[in-house]
């Protein structure tokens, strides 16, 4: 419906007349305009559903919301209309909703000018990036969240967003979450997803967002999909919002490896906690799951690394900086949102205004208007974006705007149609939108978003090409100026700075410009492969190089995008492009815009592909359908030269999508050769019941995984009190301290052989008989167990004076010759430096734990410098010593073990050299170096003053 056709639609109901009876009329004249050819009016109820009953998808759905505003003068609530499920629940949403402005006083532009910042050009790591903002600018906005063009939900500065996401990482620390964890993010754009992102990357577990369901009628379908992404990933923890809980507690009934489901409420401290790992480029930092992803989840693992590098080599691309405005209404669960927009506008300190998909499709001039309210120089949607602002706003609701602000908008993520980028460019010219300013780019999640952009200040480059040359040798030669079949490419631009691309053919071999072939590329934004998926990784890279999934052509320096490969159907040696059919045949009346599948299937009597051609349509007109299928044929052999074997036309909602808009031409190819493409959805209680059931399996299997634990736990505490009874009795009655020692070491060895956990010991040929001093890092009670069990002679352990209190460990300790310091500063009383120096000097190993005490939380904190300076003053080698997996098996302030491979590694004996400060400084780092490269944790250190 074109804007003239649209600007004659109702205005208001007649006098008298009822909103109820309004609302009906409008949702009357809504299907006569989706279905021209039907005779009779559709029966509506308040109890009609949309969906089910009235075939309103999304995009209808959008349009019968312009209507009923115009209609009743309203601005209606967007979260009413998203999730309104029938008739009744729009009129309530009408009555909730506030008088309709009049003018464009409230569209004048009100974003204020930041002063200038730099960019973190140093930073290794997202966290390592936002303390950098945090340390020189920590009230600076960072992000707004918009309702629509013109409510704000709230804003965040650097300092707040480091802040609450402190309080979130406390939260999962406390539930036990430790680096390479993996942390679920199910949440709708918000405030609290920001917060939640970097509380995990604070812990230093990956995020793993997936997009929350839309409406409760999609239930069964959604979880099943999330279900299969989660059990990949492994996630521990899914934090949803409150609302969901419910429906999240039959998601972890779906994956046994998932223990909690939170909200940011639940999860909310008030503890603040140190970044962990902030230095670790090669941690990862996401794990971004492709939005076809069902039931062989790809997801790709993109580190620190990866993303930083990403990000500067847009910037780079674009010149962006902190005097840009980014405003954006992409899903934060999707790479160009998260990446592109959010964390973009992060690194280079420019404001990001965003505001949640629903905003945008159910009204998508919010987008535009929020451009023109907060002079936006930069924004970004895929192709339908751009395709629902030219259909679906009409030009009384621009009267007014301004987009000549923009200066660059990307157009990506899904194919950039060239009917859509004149069609765009042309209406929203006449608002100042500049040609220069739309950008088709290309990226793929393995690159992490980007991987080429076109320069800044250039018009789209179309590229025609001869249709027969292409299709049948792959050769992309310019079509002649008055070739009507001629195809048309759009050019996504040149490789990012650091990155290359090439076009191979089948056998690897790289082609010349015009070229057609496979689009390979590399770069340091690469990911290293998918999560848990080595057949696919081994798909993905080669010698190298990693296989983008696409066909191309280069030239004059610019890629050009040709369609997917596995979607390219071939056809007696020529290649038919699915994309392009897609959308002339969507461009039929009748047919859904946006809502056709094109794919090929195996003819196995010919052995020979079918091409079927999938199309959604409202008409139930046998006539008019036998109409829309003849010109369908027509349309094929106009744009392919080719002609489908079939065209099914199936109701609305029926051609599966991914969470992005994008169709998903295998899930409908699957779905057409199982003969249930099409078919009737079924009832939510029947959706609900039958996830249930399939939870049954991961629930049985998770309680006997509980039962296991708590079996070894009470085994565990059997052995170790047993243990420890025999240990107390024989150190207690034996004279003699080598005796006690040897006693207590086979009782130690004993204990650790009940457990039945494997051990891995290294470097024990390191340790001296005498004069050293053995340095470890400190994780659990169970240190000692593991320690008592391989060290040799009779150490010195030096413990926290409480101990000598204890009524049972104070006598037990004293007779195996432990010494008591002060809170483990053992430089802090001159009569507990004397004693150390005693026992060295009458050649005993001393044992220390530097760090001091331990938490439940993984990670290596600072090392104290007393244990050093009093082995530099004894002449005491220091022997470096790494602990692994004791902290698994039985956390700080809890009392329940769990089984824990574990591993004790010792490094070469450091020379002292000396006795002053600088001396001891420096043993203090090489033996802390060692310790953190061996023990598998983290490094807590690095923004928390030094221990003295």
């Amino acid at each position: 419906m074109d804007d003239k056709a649209r600007d004659h639609g109702p205005e208001k109901p007649q006098e008298g007349a009822s909103s109820a009876g309004a609302l009906v009329a409008l949702v009357q004249a809504l299907l006569r305009d989706l279905r021209p050819s039907q005779g009779q009016a559709v029966d509506i109820s308040l109890a009609s559903r949309l969906e089910q009953d009235l075939g309103v998808d999304s995009l209808a759905r959008t349009e019968l919301t312009a209507r009923i505003e115009r209609t009743f003068h309203l601005r209606l609530p967007l979260d009413r209309v998203s999730q309104a499920e029938t008739v009744g629940d729009l009129l309530a949403a009408i009555e909730h909703a506030r008088p309709r402005d009049t003018g464009v006083r409230y569209r004048a532009p009100t974003a204020q000018p930041l002063p200038p910042a730099q960019a973190p050009g140093d930073a290794q790591t997202l966290v390592e990036t936002l303390e950098w903002h945090v340390a020189r600018h920590p009230d600076r906005l960072h992000l707004t969240a918009l309702e629509d063009d013109r409510t704000e939900i709230g804003a965040l500065t650097y300092g707040e967003l480091a802040e609450r996401a402190r309080g979130v990482a406390a939260g999962l620390i406390a539930r036990d979450v430790a680096p390479g964890d993996r942390v679920a993010i199910m949440l709708p754009t918000g405030l609290e997803f920001f917060a939640v992102f970097f509380g995990i990357l604070y812990t230093g577990a990956a995020p793993v967002p997936i997009y929350p369901p839309l409406r409760l009628a999609q239930i069964e379908d959604h979880l099943r999909r999330q279900a299969g992404i989660l059990r990949n990933a492994g996630a521990r923890i899914l934090v949803t919002m409150p609302e969901g809980l419910a429906l999240a507690a039959l998601l972890r009934a779906q994956v046994e490896t998932l223990e909690s489901v939170e909200s940011v409420a639940t999860l909310q401290s008030k503890t603040d906690v140190a970044p962990s790992g902030v230095r670790d480029a090669s941690q990862t930092a996401l794990i971004q799951y492709t939005s076809g992803s069902t039931g062989d989840p790809k997801g790709v693992v993109l580190t620190h690394a990866n993303l930083l590098a990403n990000v500067r080599a847009m910037g780079e691309a674009i010149n962006a900086s902190s005097s840009d405005v980014f405003v954006s209404w992409l899903p934060l669960y999707h790479d160009m949102g998260l990446i592109g927009a959010w964390l973009g506008s992060l690194y280079f300190a420019a404001p990001l205004y965003v505001m949640s998909p629903v905003s945008f499709l159910t009204r998508p001039a919010n987008w535009l208007w929020a451009i023109h309210r907060f002079r936006a120089t930069l924004s970004a949607a895929p192709n339908f974006g751009f395709e629902l602002c030219v259909n679906k706003i009409d030009a009384a609701s621009l009267e007014g705007l301004d987009l000549a602000s923009l200066r660059m908008v990307a157009n990506g993520a899904e194919p950039v149609s060239v009917y859509t980028l004149r069609r765009f460019i042309e209406k929203f010219g006449r608002y100042g939108f500049r040609p220069e300013a739309m950008a088709p780019v290309y990226g793929l999640a393995e690159n992490a978003v980007g991987l080429a952009f076109p320069p800044p200040g250039r018009a789209p480059v179309i590229d025609r090409v001869d249709r027969e040359a292409l299709t049948l040798k792959g050769l992309a030669q310019r079509a002649r100026a008055n070739d009507a079949r001629a195809m048309e490419f759009v050019a996504s631009g040149q490789p990012l700075p650091r990155h290359e691309i090439r076009i191979v053919d089948a056998n690897g071999r790289e082609l010349a410009e015009r070229r057609e072939g496979r689009l390979e590329f590399r770069g340091p934004s690469a990911t290293a492969g998918y999560f848990r998926n080595e057949a696919k990784t081994r798909e993905l890279i080669h010698n190298g190089w990693l296989d983008s999934g696409d066909r191309a052509y280069m030239a004059n320096g610019d890629i050009f995008i040709t369609g997917r490969i596995k979607d390219i159907i071939i056809r007696a040696g020529r290649h038919l492009y699915p994309q392009e059919i897609e959308e002339a045949v969507g461009l039929i009346p009748g047919i859904r815009k946006g809502c056709v599948a094109v794919f090929g299937t195996l003819d196995p009597r010919s052995a020979t592909e079918r091409v079927v051609v999938v199309a959604e349509t409202a008409e139930t007109d046998p006539a008019a359908r036998e109409k829309l299928v003849a010109r369908a044929h027509q349309v094929v052999s106009e744009v392919s030269g080719a002609l489908a074997d079939e065209i099914a036309l199936v109701p609305p909602r029926s051609a599966p999508k991914t969470s992005s808009g994008k169709i998903r031409r295998s899930a409908a190819k699957a779905l057409y050769e199982q003969g249930s493409l099409g078919a009737p959805g079924q009832a939510v209680w029947r959706q609900l019941a039958r996830l249930a059931l399939a939870g049954l399996g991961p629930q049985w299997r998770r309680v006997l995984a509980s039962i296991w634990s708590l079996a070894y736990a009470v085994w565990w505490w059997t052995a170790v009190a047993l243990g420890y009874s025999a240990a107390w009795l024989g150190v207690m009655t034996l004279p003699g301290l080598r005796r006690r020692w040897a006693f207590v070491r086979k009782v130690a060895g004993a204990t650790l052989a009940a457990l039945r956990v494997p051990v891995k010991v290294e470097g024990l040929e390191y340790i001296p008989e005498r004069n050293a001093a053995l340095v470890f890092n400190h994780a659990s009670y169970a240190d000692v167990i593991l320690l008592t069990t391989f060290l040799p002679g009779e150490p010195v352990y030096v413990a926290k004076k409480e101990l000598a209190g204890q009524v049972f460990a104070g006598p037990f300790l004293r007779r195996l010759g432990v010494q008591f310091v002060e809170r483990f500063d053992v430089a802090a009383s001159v009569a507990d430096v004397e004693a150390l120096l005693a026992a060295a000097r009458e050649g005993r190993n001393l044992v220390f734990f530097p760090e001091g005490t331990f938490t439940r939380r993984a990670g290596l904190t600072g090392f104290y410098l007393g244990a050093f300076k009093t082995a530099a003053e004894a002449h005491l080698d220091i022997v470096p010593g790494a602990l692994r997996g004791t902290r698994s098996m039985l956390r700080g302030g809890q009392w329940f073990p769990r089984w824990s491979a574990l591993g004790l590694k010792i490094g070469p004996p450091l020379h002292a050299g000396g006795a002053d400060f600088t001396c001891v400084v420096r043993l203090r780092d090489e033996a802390r170096r060692f310790v953190l490269e061996h023990c598998g944790e983290p490094d807590l250190d690095q923004l928390v003053k030094p221990k003295v």
